[in-house]
């Protein structure tokens, strides 16, 4: 894969923004032809070339006006009437932002967590699993996935967790999913969603509410059970159900 779309995956994978430019004609003698692509981010670097100059400085110019209205679109430049470049020729350049995507934080690699990994891939999430036990990423080989390898709650502040952010706890045990619960339930999070049974999820609640100085308000944030109500049995069906929910959370604003 060319070099400048591999560099643009891993930004998107740490969460960055900028936008994708690339020459898509030219005519006429200029410092780059169709195809040459650059990266700019939002800082105002970039990454790769389209040929330099005042060429280059107009370019990264403008890319930071597209990162700022959101609207992919082609622009055309005379090289000598428009920018006094010598070379004399035109080109046109495509700008295309790439935005931060929503981070997805599945406390627990299991069957349900990894099969919510591999559904949820498509959808425009950066995802990151969280999971303390030995071996449990080696399934997970694609590098869409951010690994973190720790104690679930301990990672807890390692994570940048914000607004934007959705969180999904199934870990393997309850006691874990509960001390994970108890960590997040107050932060200002896009959506958390804990995995569970009618029975388990009316144990936490009475807990956190007798416990913990949590509101009713707080408890009704957090999906719990997560995920759409409909019959599932196999962890592929559940995480189907936890996907389509988060899904309906991203595309709605709050």
């Amino acid at each position: 894969m060319d070099a400048i779309l591999l560099r643009l995956q891993k930004e998107q994978k740490e969460g960055n923004s900028g936008v994708l430019c690339i020459v898509t004609q030219t005519s006429g003698s200029t410092p780059r032809k169709a195809g040459a692509k650059m990266l700019v981010l939002a800082n105002g670097s970039n990454i790769g070339s389209i040929g330099g100059g005042a060429i280059e400085y107009k370019v990264v110019k403008h890319a930071l006006d597209v990162l700022q209205n959101r609207h992919p679109h082609m622009m055309s430049f005379l090289l000598e009437e428009d920018l006094a470049m010598q070379c004399g020729g035109d080109m046109t350049v495509y700008f295309e932002p790439f935005g931060q995507m929503p981070a997805l934080y599945i406390f627990g690699a299991g069957h349900i967590g990894k099969a919510l990994s591999n559904m949820a891939r498509p959808f425009g999430f950066v995802i990151h699993l969280i999971d303390p036990r030995d071996g449990i990423f080696d399934d997970l080989k694609d590098d869409v996935f951010v690994f973190h390898k720790g104690h679930y709650v301990e990672t807890i502040p390692e994570l940048k967790l914000d607004s934007s952010s959705f969180v999904v706890i199934a870990t393997p045990e309850h006691v874990s999913d509960e001390a994970v619960l108890e960590k997040l339930i107050k932060l200002p999070l896009k959506y958390l969603g804990m995995l569970g049974s009618k029975l388990k999820v009316a144990g936490v609640r009475e807990r956190l509410m007798t416990d913990n100085q949590v509101t009713m308000e707080d408890i009704d944030k957090v999906h719990m059970p997560i995920g759409l109500p409909m019959k599932c049995e196999t962890p592929e069906e559940i995480a189907l159900s936890i996907l389509a929910q988060l899904i309906d959370k991203k595309n709605n604003p709050d």
